[in-house]
């Protein structure tokens, strides 16, 4: 092994799997550990399993081979397919929190032939929040410190054709104490009668939020402007945390 070029060994070591690389290749030798620490092996891994990016400038590939390969929403039953499982902090104003089918009354299919159901509030405020845990997932305390992976927040709200409401997104990176190191709050969405009834997603993403986020606190909800007793208000489905490569 030691009379191989480098690209040859380069080419040998990155059929090995990424974990097996850093926890176990890595501390082999000193021309391992720099070729494992290096960019052509893992630029090399990225183009075998296809993955691309657009910016050609990468300062870490081994941090975005592992990004992207992790990459996923972290939410979990965003579109209510298991009731309100995994939603904590359930504020149920009016008559609270309902799962509905697609399209609903009085509503429109969703982009998404995925997605089949909703949440849908009522005549009070409905809330309800989700917390990540960040290393729970598997993004390492030094990648979120030193890296700071753009965080992409995305939600979906829609109100019924012949009721208003109102809509409300809130989004929290939290330290290990849980202290509010960045966030975003949109204004309070007004969706007035009679309007077509379409899905509108919101989104928004945090960078450069600095070190010590480990956590993040996902809330949205409304309510129906007419307090018409039933399930009238906002509607939101296929909610999605994702860590950017």
């Amino acid at each position: 092994m030691e009379s191989l070029p480098e690209a040859v060994l380069i080419r040998i070591l990155a059929s090995i799997p990424a974990v097996d690389l850093v926890l176990v290749c890595r501390l082999v030798c000193c021309q391992w550990k720099n070729l494992v620490d290096g960019a052509a092996l893992w630029i090399l891994k990225c183009q075998q399993e296809g993955l691309t990016r657009a910016e050609s400038d990468a300062e870490n590939w081994q941090n975005f081979y592992f990004l992207s390969k992790k990459r996923k929403n972290l939410i979990k039953n965003p579109c209510g397919e298991e009731d309100l499982e995994h939603w904590g902090e359930v504020e149920n104003g009016g008559d609270g929190w309902k799962i509905e089918e697609l399209p609903g009354d009085f509503g429109k299919e969703f982009p998404s032939e995925e997605v089949h159901k909703y949440f849908v509030t009522s005549y009070e405020w409905c809330r309800k929040a989700q917390i990540i845990d960040l290393r729970a997932e598997g993004y390492w305390e030094e990648l979120m410190d030193t890296t700071q992976p753009k965080i992409m927040v995305r939600d979906w709200y829609a109100g019924r054709s012949d009721a208003g409401c109102l809509y409300e997104l809130c989004v929290k990176l939290l330290s290990e104490n849980k202290d509010v190191l960045a966030e975003y709050k949109s204004e309070t969405v007004t969706i007035p009668q009679e309007n077509d009834a379409s899905w509108t997603e919101i989104s928004h993403i945090f960078s450069n939020y600095g070190p010590g986020v480990r956590f993040v606190r996902f809330e949205h909800g409304g309510q129906d402007t007419l307090f018409w007793k039933g399930w009238y208000g906002v509607r939101v489905t296929n909610s999605t945390v994702t860590v950017e490569p």
